[in-house]
């Protein structure tokens, strides 16, 4: 489930990313830059001065998130099921099937809400200093 919960986080980037014109020099991702990946922080908490602390309360917040996203999974894949069950009809009907893309996009939002405010969390528990370093790691790999 780990895999997935970071599949969605990179997605979110990406997608935050993709939603730019495209241009002959891909523009920054203002999201990616001000917000660390858990997994970028956990790689090189010994380089960023990670305290104890800090670290369990990322292990506490990630743990947390886990369990809402499971939920939030559920809910947008049964959204889908019930999408895609109106759109195979010989006929679908228009109204049932806005109404159902309001709740589909309206899980995707929740999604993305989520992960969002679980990197804000992350990110205001860090020092000024370790995020400054974190950038500078994440720069130099470029």
């Amino acid at each position: 489930m780990k895999t997935g919960i970071w599949a969605l986080f990179t997605g979110l980037l990406l997608l935050c990313s993709s939603a730019w014109p495209q241009q002959a020099h891909p523009p920054q991702d203002p999201m990616g830059e001000n917000l660390f990946p858990p997994e970028l922080i956990m790689q090189n908490q010994q380089v960023i001065g990670l305290e104890e602390a800090q670290k369990t309360f990322i292990r506490t917040e990630i743990s947390k998130a886990q369990n809402h996203f499971t939920e939030l999974q559920w809910q947008l894949q049964d959204g889908m099921e019930g999408l895609i069950g109106l759109l195979k009809q010989p006929k679908a009907d228009e109204a049932q099937v806005a109404a159902q893309l309001d709740r589909v996009l309206a899980s995707e939002r929740e999604i993305k809400r989520a992960q969002i405010s679980l990197l804000v969390r992350i990110k205001n528990n860090l020092t000024a200093e370790q995020q400054h370093r974190l950038q500078a790691l994440r720069s130099e790999s470029k």
